[in-house]
């Protein structure tokens, strides 16, 4: 089984090693020259040439920034002669409705489509220990899981094409929650003169632990825009009222990076206009 991992970016490049170092046969894809010659320098076959590599393979496992880009290699893979029942998985956090569209499009040519996108980051993508949220029938799961697991700690089949998607869109809304309410508390701690980063290394040894104030050095606010829009957009379609995620949703907008290394380590922070340093005894 050859599988070919379709943008080789910061994660997809991680997941395509583990994959050959695990001795499968597998090929790296990008449009930028840059990644793909970087790639390579680390052992990866890789090109920028998609359409002469779809015949060859047997599972795509597409790992791009967007629906609209996740659409677009999906059309060039179908147009160029994919072998009849490989695999199409979309690795990628997108809508759960694109993909129905994308899975309609490859059953019309005998392809397989499973929504699989990973969670635990880019540190789980160089560990090798990502987990992978599936959606499609459970034979088209099972035949992707070999490739899957070689980057996978677990392979979850949710259910039909898209819940995968709805599934990691369920894990962002509680990762932003956690970064709202983490923030908020070490603010909290911070006014009242107890070192955040001291605060933060005590409440991981208490019930109020949770996977993203371990990792809060590391929390990347890069992609809360995105995934708040696409649980706000379901939650409306379904007319289903969440006031505490509408909130979030404006509330997470507003974090950087550099806002949380302020609060952990600074003398002060800022939130929602206000400064945080601690109280002196005038105050």
């Amino acid at each position: 089984m050859k599988s070919c991992v379709v943008g080789i970016g910061a994660m997809g490049v991680e997941m395509a090693l583990h994959i050959k170092n695990k001795g499968q046969d597998v090929i790296g894809i990008d449009v930028n020259l840059e990644q793909v010659e970087s790639a390579k320098k680390r052992g990866l076959p890789s090109t920028l040439d998609l359409i002469s590599e779809v015949p060859n393979c047997d599972v795509f496992i597409v790992i791009v920034a967007s629906d609209a880009q996740s659409a677009s290699v999906v059309d060039q893979i179908l147009d160029n002669n994919p072998k009849p029942g490989s695999a199409i998985v979309i690795a990628g956090t997108n809508h759960p409705d694109t993909m129905k569209s994308l899975s309609d499009k490859c059953v019309a040519k005998q392809i397989r489509l499973v929504d699989a996108p990973v969670v635990f980051g880019m540190q789980g993508a160089r560990d090798g220990n990502l987990a992978s949220l599936c959606g499609g029938t459970a034979e088209d799961v099972e035949y992707v899981t070999p490739v899957l697991m070689c980057y996978s700690r677990a392979v979850h089949h949710v259910g039909a094409v898209g819940t995968g998607q709805l599934a990691k869109t369920c894990n962002n809304m509680m990762h932003w929650a956690a970064c709202c309410a983490n923030f908020e508390v070490l603010a909290l701690a911070k006014r009242y003169g107890v070192d955040a980063q001291r605060m933060r290394e005590i409440l991981l040894q208490c019930p109020a632990k949770n996977t993203t104030l371990e990792r809060w050095d590391n929390t990347r606010f890069t992609w809360q825009e995105k995934d708040m829009d696409v649980a706000m957009d379901l939650a409306q379609t379904a007319s289903l009222p969440l006031p505490l995620f509408g909130t979030i949703d404006q509330l997470v907008k507003m974090f950087k990076a550099d806002d949380v290394s302020a609060l952990l380590y600074g003398e002060k922070a800022h939130y929602l206009g206000v400064e945080i340093s601690p109280l002196n005894n005038n105050d």
